[in-house]
């Protein structure tokens, strides 16, 4: 069954190849039609389209399909186009003329989009429990660590003291910044397009005011060819949100694989989170934090892919639009196994004490004989070339004060205040 046309006249691979994957990527959208039929319905009854009996009838019938959606019993045979067609199929087979009526004043484009939106939304809460989650894990982790140092890095090269409580803050504070990404591409899907219809509304009075409360919308898309024009970017929304938690991930991986090396030696996991090689016994591979760093660099290229599709698309409907809906969904799933993942094996990290006491790292202290000089009446400038000349000539000798660095910038996490900022940004 198809929702657009009277006979069964299409071309078997020009059918094919443009429902493409739709039918698997609807079962993720099933119960969020669902949803949004039974609040079209209520409105139709509301603007005496349909009777309290025949509205009764269509919600409980849309309940047993509900039912069988979370029981993983439904599916979407090919002879039907998508979720909509198989749900509307239903009803006209259960309930007749009654069925007939739910299509009233709608269209595939606004159920598509509305289904869309819904979803979204629900993925974006989620993705939100997972970020805190691991949130709290590094803020326990600096907590834990805090006294800890390493070596800071710039372009690879030795730089400053720094510590393990500053890395694991620092991404945790980095989170909060992916949180107002995901409240920002929240807020965009969170506006009703339903009685949009194709895009051009109906002459139906619909009461797109009631639709918006019912299906728990905080905002109503007033325009119906803006609506229509939201496809697409609804979905692009959540790619950037993603995208920039992904980024989150993959610089924290990269750290760890860096960090996991022979050379430095600063951290180690357990057998159970590392791999090993089919010929060489020795080895103890950071797979699972590559194959984050992998999968989380291929959700960052998603929003290219997003803007190469719409990049030339006039205002109103395009098929092209329909590639958005595999690959959003594709990379919501991966960037939730990437939390996840990610949560439980960083809880499992080692980290080797007293890392800065090795006579490679001396170079490390260079700005603290600095500071030392200027505190003690030379200018900065002085003190920089007086350091810069003893390293030359080999008579730098470090100033190894790691408690005097910890009383430092690097000592001050004001983890507290990272606590209140994430908060804050969750509220």
């Amino acid at each position: 069954m198809k929702l657009w046309n009277k006979e069964d006249n299409l071309n078997i691979k020009i059918e094919k190849f443009t429902v493409g994957n739709d039918r698997h990527y609807d079962l993720y959208l099933a119960e969020y039609d669902i949803r949004a039929t039974i609040a079209h319905a209520k409105m139709l009854h509301n603007i005496k389209i349909i009777t309290r009996s025949e509205l009764a009838e269509i919600i409980s019938e849309l309940k047993k399909i509900d039912s069988d959606i979370k029981i993983g019993q439904f599916t979407i045979e090919e002879d039907y186009e998508d979720v909509h067609s198989k749900i509307e199929s239903i009803l006209i087979e259960k309930l007749g003329k009654i069925g007939k009526k739910i299509h009233t004043g709608r269209s595939r484009n606004d159920q598509v989009l509305v289904a869309t939106q819904l979803y979204l939304k629900n993925e974006i809460s989620e993705i939100k429990i997972l970020t805190k989650s691991l949130f709290n894990t590094l803020i326990e982790l600096a907590k834990k660590n805090k006294n800890l140092l390493l070596p800071g890095y710039t372009h690879l090269q030795v730089a400053m003291p720094s510590s393990f409580g500053l890395w694991f803050s620092s991404y945790a504070e980095s989170l909060i910044d992916d949180i107002f990404y995901l409240n920002t591409a929240f807020k965009i899907n969170d506006q009703n397009p339903l009685g949009s219809a194709a895009g051009y509304g109906s002459s139906f009075k619909l009461d797109r005011d009631f639709t918006t409360k019912e299906l728990g919308f905080n905002e109503l898309k007033y325009n119906v060819i803006s609506s229509q024009m939201n496809r697409g970017k609804v979905e692009k929304s959540v790619a950037i949100a993603i995208g920039s938690l992904a980024s989150t991930l993959s610089k924290f991986s990269a750290d760890i694989c860096f960090y996991m090396t022979q050379e430095l030696n600063f951290i180690s996991f357990p057998d159970e989170i590392t791999t090993g090689s089919s010929i060489m016994p020795h080895k103890k591979n950071p797979d699972v934090f590559e194959l984050i760093r992998g999968k989380c660099n291929i959700i960052q290229s998603l929003i290219s892919e997003f803007n190469s599709i719409s990049i030339n698309l006039t205002s109103g409907y395009h098929r092209d639009l329909q590639l958005y809906k595999g690959k959003i969904i594709e990379s919501i799933i991966d960037i939730k196994n990437c939390l996840e993942i990610f949560n439980y094996s960083i809880n499992k990290i080692n980290i080797r004490k007293n890392i800065l006491d090795d006579d490679k790292y001396k170079y490390v202290f260079s700005v603290e004989n600095l500071n030392e000089l200027v505190n003690s009446g030379y200018s900065f400038r002085d003190a920089y070339l007086k350091i810069s000349d003893d390293i030359k000539n080999d008579n730098y000798i470090p100033k190894k004060d790691f408690n005097h660095s910890l009383k430092g910038s690097i000592g001050n996490l004001c983890l507290k205040e990272i606590e209140l900022k994430m908060k804050k940004a969750l509220d």
